[in-house]
């Protein structure tokens, strides 16, 4: 083989590395921009999953006498006192 058809060979195929990953960095960069759109787009009510209930349920069955006055504040329980 000549020195001249060895030169372009290896031309060709650092050629064809380049192209390979010239291709992969924008593929990646396509899939990143995309996540990134996918992650801050607006979030549609019913769309998300929250899982899970209260820990402890019960807590709220019964108010507590702090609950009760704050109650009693909103309503204005205690303007008719004065």
């Amino acid at each position: 083989m000549s020195e001249h058809l060895m030169l372009n060979i290896t031309y060709g195929l650092l050629l064809i590395a380049l192209g390979a990953m010239v291709w992969y960095i924008v593929r990646r960069a396509k899939e990143n921009r995309q996540e990134m759109i996918d992650e801050a787009a607006p979030k549609i009510a019913g769309d998300d999953e929250i899982g899970g209930e209260a820990k402890n349920p019960q807590q709220f069955d019964e108010p507590d006498d702090e609950a009760l006055d704050e109650m009693g504040t909103l309503l204005g329980e205690d303007d008719e006192e004065d």
